[in-house]
């Protein structure tokens, strides 16, 4: 069955790579001449075992991780690792330093609020609507490690560079962005992420733990609420999300092989984002609503400068083909979400589309 021609701007679960979508239909109903479908076959055969350990290799090689780093595929999406964090990596006595730049910075904090750990606000840019990244972020000195949001879905808004904070590691919910550009992991304690949004399908969430990080998380903890759990059985401790791991091993397999690297990816990216902050800045017809040095090259956020035109846009673009551009409903307005998978050319036919709604209604 051919599939539907549309332009796909969900903000998760998003766009996949058309040539994903193609080996996921040619091998669902037989995969590797095994008899069975990939979401058929056991967690513990030799053929899952490979996909999990391929996923996990092309992983490392992307990220350039060394021996220092478990990678695992838990459950849960990130939002279980808001209070997983603080469960494990703060001990009694142990305080710890967070940064909000938004709704899932501050789920972030009251997940380790709500367990009486010691946080620190140490930055915020609730002063203006979450429209901006702080600069130069202070830490406190004996803090076990650094917590951000590497890039904010609602607000629009993205960490160019990350925090510098000495001897401190740094944590970070990196959903809407891993994958998307090369970085220095060497900083980070942990790092995770659902899948959904750059690296597959909804089900799984990547997490990425240094080994020095792992020796921190205490023996009482709840089993399935262990670090120690997931990185001593390599994510199959029970049943993990095997189709979603699955995507994410094609998705990986598609980085490396056909677009060839982080960085590569990383300019493709720039470009889509310069292509689409260009008709905002042209335009007081679309109104951008973060501010130029914080913007996000994964999610474009803006406002109509008539806001009841929204809804219309809206509507013209879904009849248009143009799909998932409604804003968070927390803030309203619009959203391009343009992560890994979708196309220069969806965004070309994007811009097209914008232009000609603003001769006709501006």
């Amino acid at each position: 069955m051919k599939k539907k021609q549309v332009h796909n701007f969900n903000p998760g679960p998003s766009a996949l790579p058309l040539c994903v979508l193609e080996e996921i239909q040619e091998s669902f109903l037989d995969y590797q001449y095994s008899g069975m479908s990939i979401v058929e076959i056991s967690h513990r055969s030799r053929w899952f075992e490979g996909v999990l350990n391929d996923a996990v290799d092309r992983l490392k090689r992307l990220l350039k991780l060394d021996e220092r780093f478990h990678v695992l595929f838990l459950q849960g999406g990130a939002s279980l690792q808001f209070c997983m964090v603080p469960m494990n990596f703060l001990k009694a006595g142990d305080t710890a330093d967070y940064v909000n730049t938004g709704l899932w910075s501050a789920k972030a904090i009251k997940e380790a609020q709500l367990q009486g750990k010691s946080i620190h606000i140490v930055a915020s840019s609730e002063d203006r609507d979450f429209s901006y990244i702080p600069q130069k972020i202070p830490y406190n000195e004996g803090s076990t490690y650094l917590h951000f949001t590497s890039n904010n879905t609602i607000r629009g808004t993205q960490f160019r560079e990350f925090p510098e904070s000495a001897h401190i590691p740094l944590v970070a919910d990196m959903s809407s962005d891993i994958m998307s550009r090369p970085f220095d992991v060497s900083p980070f304690g942990f790092l995770y992420g659902g899948i959904q949004k750059n690296l597959g399908a909804a089900g799984a969430c990547l997490a990425i733990i240094r080994k020095d990080f792992l020796e921190r998380v205490p023996e009482t903890l709840p089993t399935m609420l262990s670090y120690r759990t997931h990185a001593s059985k390599n994510s199959l401790f029970n049943t993990p999300a095997c189709f979603s791991i699955y995507t994410a091993q094609l998705v990986l397999k598609w980085l490396e092989e056909t677009i060839g690297g982080l960085e590569q990816m990383a300019s493709i990216n720039q470009k889509k984002a310069q292509m689409l902050y260009g008709v905002l800045d042209e335009s007081g017809f679309y109104n951008p609503t973060a501010e130029p040095d914080s913007r996000s090259l994964m999610n474009i956020t803006f406002r109509l400068s008539i806001q009841n035109l929204e809804a219309k846009f809206i509507q013209e673009a879904e009849m248009s083909g143009f799909y998932g551009l409604k804003g968070h409903r927390s803030v309203g307005g619009c959203r391009v979400s343009i992560y890994n998978a979708v196309t220069i050319s969806s965004v070309a036919a994007l811009v097209d589309f914008m232009k000609t709604f603003e001769r006709k209604y501006g």
